[in-house]
Order: structure tokens, then sequence, then C-alpha cells
């Protein structure tokens, strides 16, 4: 069987996740691969997302990679994903979830709760930073971009040699742990107190509809958890019925409860004052049932003035 080749962005991260989906779907498929390096606006660009144009700009150009033909596959982090599909790709398989919490890491083995009045805290999320403002108030949250090295180099005494200029920063855990970077976590933030971005903790395989070669059509078939691609699935739909883009002030965590799949939802104004939590829950049947459970929610939230709250045109 040919090699498959693997698009990824160049980043520590975006290399690790993608070697680890190119590894096993080579094993299953019973090939070898070569990744591929692609370079992105959001790695180019400078400022926050929301001037870059949103999450979406870390995955144009590796799309673009696939449906050109110099990739057969291309790895994403699924929350940066668009949530309209593009024409031409589908997602193949959508591998079984990391950790989908966010993780503070500060100075001292601070907490939210012991971080001090006046205390930086640094975040390039809309949601994570109105999220942070409602939970304490008192604390000056800071925009930030870069990758987890350079942000955890920006909290004062983690990276020797380092700016050092912040209290703490707020990380997706999974991106942490699967560098390997958990001992900086001095908490890891629960949902109730911070609801993830959808699709967080997990990820995404695109390749060109239909042009799979047979083998490795049925190993990403088999790579695909159910359970996940479920949840992600009425995660993503909230937004997509909200007209949101990736970097609105949204957060949304499905998960199966017995036959249930239970969605709860947050939209929060981005000074954190006006926050906007519903959940939902309807019968696990499939994909499609999945999505109209977001859609419901969604449909619930802007009833209950959601577009109020928060800006959501994407």
């Amino acid at each position: 069987m040919a090699m498959i080749r693997v698009g990824t962005r160049g980043s520590a991260l975006a290399m690790t996740q993608t070697t680890t989906v190119a590894e096993r779907v080579s094993e299953l498929a019973g090939s070898s691969y070569e990744l591929v390096r692609v370079r992105t606006e959001g790695d180019i660009l400078k400022g926050s997302l929301s001037q870059i144009g949103g999450t979406g700009v870390f995955v144009a150009a590796l799309r673009d990679a696939v449906l050109e033909g110099r990739c057969d596959l291309a790895v994403h982090s699924l929350k940066d994903l668009p949530t309209l599909p593009a024409d031409g790709l589908t997602v193949a398989a959508v591998p079984g979830r990391e950790d989908v919490r966010d993780a503070l890491c500060a100075r001292d083995g601070l907490t939210l709760a012991t971080l001090p009045d006046g205390a930086r805290v640094g975040t390039g999320s809309p949601r994570r930073a109105a999220q942070l403002r409602a939970a304490r108030p008192g604390i000056e949250v800071v925009d930030i971009r870069g990758n987890v090295d350079t942000r955890l180099g920006r909290v004062a005494g983690l990276v020797s040699g380092a700016p050092g200029d912040l209290d703490g920063v707020v990380l997706a855990a999974a991106g942490l742990r699967r560098l390997g970077r958990e001992e900086a976590i001095t908490e890891l933030i629960d949902p109730a107190v911070m609801l993830p971005a959808p699709g967080q903790g997990a990820l995404a395989v695109e390749c060109r509809e239909g042009e799979a070669a047979p083998g490795v059509r049925e190993a990403l078939a088999s790579y695909d958890h159910a359970p996940t691609r479920l949840a992600v699935t009425a995660e993503r739909a909230v937004l997509r019925r909200l007209e949101a883009g990736c970097s609105a002030p949204i957060g949304a965590l499905a998960h199966l409860r017995g036959d249930e799949l239970a969605l709860e939802a947050v939209v929060c104004s981005l000074d954190g004052r006006s926050i906007l939590r519903l959940t939902r829950s309807a019968p696990a049947a499939d994909v499609d049932a999945a999505a109209q459970l977001g859609h419901a929610l969604a449909d619930e939230l802007l009833a209950a003035g959601a577009a109020v709250i928060a800006p959501l045109t994407s």
C-alpha cells in the first residue's frame, strides 16, 4: 500500500497530535506514513484570534493541501474546525477524546480561588476570558498569543529565562497532557466553573470525500470513536445554530449518560457580567439526533436572550 501523507501544522502540539494519529492509522491500515508540514495563516498573522479571523485560520491551508492532493489526510484540533463542512472533504475519524477541561497554570501553585485580587492571567480565548472574569471579577485578564511553551513562559517562575510577566495562564488540559506538560498545571478547572469550547480535547481527521485508499478507509472507520463523535456533534451544532464563530464566548460540553446524550452550553458577555447556561438531553440515537439536540439547545439559548448577551455573528 502507498505511503499515507498526513498534513499538519508545524507547532510542537500539532506535530505531537498528528504523529499519534498517523502512527495509529498507518498501523490499522498496514502502511507507512510521512508528515507534511503546512504553514497556516494562524501561524503567520499576529493579533488576537478575533482580529485575524477566528480559529478557522488554522485549518484553511491544511484543507487546501488535502484538496490539492499534497496530503491524503489532515489532522486538526476539532475546536479549530469551522462548523460548516468544507466542499470535497469529510471528517473521516474522530478519535477518542482527551481531557476536556481547561487548566490553570499559575505561579507558586496558585488556583483560581487563591489568586490574589489584581493577579494577571493570560488567555487568547474570549470564552475563557469571560468565564474567568465571571469566576474571579478581581483579576486582570490579559490577551495573549503563542504556542504552549511561549504561553507558559509568561508565567512567573515557570520557565527559566522567560519573561514571567503574568501570574497565570489558562490552556487546554488536553494540549498540556499531549505535550507532557502536566507538571505546569496548578488546577484543572471544573466545567461547572469554566465550560470548555465545543470539541475541546478532540481531534478530527479529514480526507477527500470518497478518495481514501480502501485500507485507509477501513482504518479511519475503525479509529473513529462513536461516543466522542456524538458528543462533539452536539456541541458543534450549538455553535452552528447560533451562527457563532469558534472564537465567540460560548462553551458547550456533551456526554453520554446511559442511553441519553446530555448537553450543556453557556453564552457569556465578554466582560463576564452576564452568563446564560442551559442543559438539555435526548436519546443518543445517532449523529443526526446529536445535531438536533445541539440545535434545540441553541434555540433555547436564543429564546432566553443569547444574542443580546454575546456577539454571535461569526
